[in-house]
């Protein structure tokens, strides 16, 4: 009898199941406190029952969208001004209703472990966490979560609103960045924490990056159904090609970016000139997947460090390689061999390296005129008798000893390419290098040991890449 009486309601639940889990989803990129995308177009975009009509609001624009047989759904509403505190309502089979939205600047922070390196890691820690007072800076750190394919999703903690009680999670060059272009720019600033500490750039790469570039067919576009591997656990291998696209950055698609900062490569030194095909595999890969070919890219060229017993010249091969990632339209460099630490991988200054970025960003992303933002880069040499003449671009008012001393760390050779210290000076905007004892001198090296510190910079305090003359 009991039986009997039961069954009727176990009928209305299995009934009533499928409506009561139907609800209108979004992502986690999306949510209270974050910071959208000015002047450009705001995409909001989640999930709900299949041919569910869903609404979405924000301030004074809205738009509709229909959810597809996967129950996706994408609603585009109209580029706004900077400003806020906004609220955005999203009214599908149920409704979901987000505050405390600015529209700012959004910019991702990528890379290994000196770009998920925290505030509270950084210099005077204490200090900066305690006058991290800036309501207008929103962070979002993305969990590390390698995939198999690409996923739509990834869960997260949320936007963090920039206070003494948030900020010590942030990535430290991300906040030094961003406070930057929130002081100069004075509109909000989101960052997205995309990194992971160690970790390769070919996890990073989407298909689309690897196809891109020819150097890369062999190993790597030809075989991508092949990646990412899976270790013998049967868990994704988080260093192969595509595992963390899949799993940490294709989530955040559409969401509207400014531009990516990057730092990474420690991961890769040693590859030399292969790297800069990698950079260029994972710059394409990104502005294909946010189909923005003009998408800003700035990265932070590798400082100083003692890599055990490998080969000094290794980690030049790397700075090689990212100065070379200058030549692709829309990227920027900010160097570090003035401040970094040759017993430290990790060095603790991320306040000038988040500066020297955002000063990129000022010049080329946004504008500003008169602000210098390069150190010197070789542009050229000029033998003249016994000495080479150096010519530079970015000389920034004129080039300097940054501690009054003598050059450091020039060498030159003759014909038989045999290195030997140089003596080096400034003359106008060039340097002539020489060295007693080499006659007809061809080729001149500057920085080009992985502990190289060396001193010459422009007046307004930016460091000259190192590099190497032709050969």
């Amino acid at each position: 009898m009991r039986v009997r009486r039961v069954l009727p309601y176990l009928v209305v639940l299995l009934f009533l199941a499928p409506a009561a889990q139907a609800e209108v989803k979004l992502p986690s990129i999306l949510g209270d406190s974050m910071v959208l995308q000015r002047e450009q177009p705001i995409l909001i975009w989640g999930w709900d029952e299949p041919g569910t009509q869903v609404s979405v609001k924000l301030a004074a624009g809205s738009a509709t969208a229909k959810a597809d047989d996967q129950g996706r759904w994408l609603a585009k509403l109209p580029a706004m001004k900077a400003g806020g505190p906004h609220s955005l309502s999203v009214k599908g089979t149920t409704e979901i209703k987000l505050k405390d939205i600015l529209v700012g600047e959004v910019w991702l922070c990528s890379g290994q472990s000196n770009m998920e390196w925290r505030v509270a890691q950084s210099n005077d820690a204490k200090e900066e966490i305690a006058a991290a007072k800036h309501p207008q800076i929103r962070h979002i750190k993305i969990p590390h979560r390698p995939a198999a394919t690409p996923q739509d999703d990834v869960p997260s903690d949320g936007w963090k609103v920039c206070s003494p009680e948030t900020v010590a999670g942030f990535t430290g060059v991300g906040y030094f960045f961003g406070r930057r272009l929130n002081k100069e720019l004075d509109v909000p600033i989101g960052l997205i924490g995309s990194n992971w500490g160690g970790t390769r750039i070919e996890p990073w790469t989407p298909p689309a990056g690897f196809k891109s570039v020819p150097a890369l067919k062999k190993d790597f576009a030809d075989k991508l159904d092949s990646f990412p591997q899976k270790r013998d656990n049967g868990t994704i291998n988080h260093q192969t090609p595509l595992a963390l696209y899949n799993g940490m950055i294709h989530p955040l698609l559409p969401y509207t970016i400014r531009g990516a900062i990057w730092y990474q490569g420690e991961s890769n030194n040693g590859e030399g000139m292969l790297y800069n095909e990698k950079m260029k595999a994972l710059i394409a890969g990104w502005r294909s997947v946010w189909k923005n070919d003009e998408l800003p890219f700035l990265f932070v060229q590798l400082a100083p460090f003692k890599y055990g017993r490998r080969n000094p010249e290794d980690l030049a091969g790397i700075w090689e390689a990212q100065t070379a990632t200058l030549a692709v339209p829309n990227t920027g460099m900010a160097v570090t061999t003035d401040i970094g630490n040759v017993r430290d991988i990790h060095p603790r200054n991320k306040q000038d390296v988040g500066a020297r970025l955002a000063l990129w960003a000022l010049a080329k992303t946004y504008g500003k005129q008169d602000v210098v933002y390069s150190g010197p880069l070789y542009r050229g040499m000029k033998v003249e008798g016994d000495s080479i003449r150096l010519s530079f671009d970015h000389v920034g008012g004129g080039l300097v000893s940054r501690d009054g001393e003598d050059l450091t760390w020039f060498t030159i050779a003759g014909k038989d390419l045999e290195f030997v210290k140089a003596k080096a000076v400034i003359d106008g905007d060039t340097v002539v290098v020489s060295a007693d004892g080499v006659k007809n001198p061809v080729a001149v090296r500057f920085g080009f040991d992985q502990v190289a510190e060396p001193n010459l910079s422009n007046k307004a305090g930016l460091p000259a890449s190192p590099f190497r003359t032709k050969e």
